[in-house]
């Protein structure tokens, strides 16, 4: 898996836990809908940590608390 995949799964995730919609969490993280959209639907393939960071405000998290999880150790190596 790739960061854009982890990423786009781990806020899905977040989201089911939380029962919210992708819209309800681009409302409370102050980030576009279609920023999220771009994220959640895999056409922004690297998220910056500053918008992460924006989704785990919204939250109520760290950027700890979103990376800590085994997600992100099935990443694929990216420099090849």
């Amino acid at each position: 898996m790739t960061m854009g995949e982890v990423c786009c799964q781990r806020i899905h995730e977040l989201c089911d836990e939380r029962n919210i919609s992708l819209n309800k969490l681009s409302i409370i993280c102050g980030i576009t809908q279609s920023t999220l959209s771009n994220i959640t639907s895999g056409r922004s393939k690297n998220p910056t940590v500053a918008t992460i960071k924006k989704i785990c405000d919204g939250l109520d998290m760290t950027l700890v608390e979103f990376f800590d999880t085994d997600l992100f150790n099935t990443l694929d190596q990216e420099i090849k």
